[in-house]
């Protein structure tokens, strides 16, 4: 029985030997070591041994399923390692190669003319207040001297959520709540950059969401003149030096007097072309001295304070400064329009 287990080990050693994958070496295992295999019929004589015989056999039967446990885990590790060298070998990487350049993003166009402005004013000494996007009525109208029966709302379709809120129609009501929060105590010296949304229909030059960008200087002895400072200032670090401005009467409720200001066309010098449609100007942004009703609603004492209000569009400003002619290429993510700017 001994000379048998002896034969049948060598000849699961050779087997497992000459194994080549792991499916026959399961094959190997299920064949000697199984339920059904040789060992176990070889076993299953040991009742015609004698009672002397029995351990010893049952102990070398032990020993051999040992051996080609053993010999079989060995060969599978093996195997198993075969197979990661064999896959590493077809995956390999070749870690010397140059990697793929990574593209470096660039702010958006509208963003860049945003950030330019928001640091020219910056240098200046004032400061950048936000507000809210949902706005009451009475911040968005009242308080900026625009009262419900008041024509001139009419100038501004507006999105009204309830009847007292509204999505604000300009970043006005950001000077009308920083006022309150001075408590009638000035300087107030700040920009007020952000989304505002009125019910336009959407075309080249208007949109139902854009950007505004609005300051607020209140402080005593402010003068006309001041603002005219101010805004020339502007004009010549966003669009060169050389530009000239001039100040047309206009009206707006929260300020008064109320102008338009201009710029001397940067493409033609003033001699007329088809960007200031031959007149050598360019219309940039409305502006005034804050209305005494406004600086009264903010708890300001109109007879010691005065102060100046103006309001631009960066649209407009980019569309300008880059000669693009269509607002809507601001907002529909067109990479092709994009990619134009990685400098600007």
């Amino acid at each position: 029985m001994q000379d048998r287990l002896q034969a049948l080990k060598e000849e699961a050693l050779l087997k497992i030997e000459q194994a080549s994958d792991l499916k026959a070496l399961q094959d190997v295992k299920v064949s000697y070591l199984g339920k059904k295999g040789p060992i176990t019929e070889v076993l299953k004589g040991m009742g015609k041994l004698s009672p002397e015989e029995r351990p010893v056999v049952g102990a070398y039967a032990n020993e051999v399923r040992d051996a080609i446990t053993s010999a079989l885990e060995s060969k599978v590790a093996e195997l198993e390692q075969a197979v990661i060298e064999e896959k590493l070998k077809k995956e390999s990487i070749d870690v010397t190669l140059p990697g793929r350049p990574v593209r470096q993003g660039n702010a958006h166009p509208l963003t860049a003319v945003i950030e330019e402005i928001e640091d020219l004013f910056l240098t200046m000494g004032f400061t950048v207040a936000e507000g809210p996007e949902v706005e009451t009525d009475y911040y968005n109208f009242e308080a900026l001297n625009l009262p419900k029966d008041h024509p001139a709302r009419d100038m501004q379709d507006s999105f009204f959520i309830t009847e007292d809120i509204l999505l604000r129609t300009q970043t006005s009501p950001v000077q009308a709540r920083t006022m309150e929060k001075h408590h009638g105590r000035g300087p107030v010296k700040i920009i007020s950059p952000g989304k505002v949304y009125r019910r336009d229909d959407d075309d080249a030059t208007h949109s139902h969401q854009f950007m505004q960008i609005e300051g607020l200087v209140v402080e005593e002895n402010v003068r006309l003149s001041d603002l005219k400072g101010v805004l020339e200032t502007f004009a010549k670090k966003m669009f060169g030096e050389d530009r000239k401005i001039r100040l047309r009467p206009s009206f707006f409720p929260f300020t008064e007097p109320s102008v338009e200001m201009d710029i001397s066309c940067f493409k033609c010098g003033g001699k007329g072309c088809s960007i200031c449609k031959h007149t050598g100007w360019i219309e940039i942004l409305g502006a005034g001295m804050v209305h005494p009703n406004v600086l009264e609603m903010a708890g300001f004492d109109s007879k010691k304070y005065t102060g100046f209000a103006f309001g631009m569009g960066p649209e407009r400003i980019a569309m300008l400064k880059y000669g693009i002619d269509d607002i809507r290429h601001f907002y529909t993510n067109d990479l092709r329009f994009l990619k134009q700017f990685k400098k600007a």
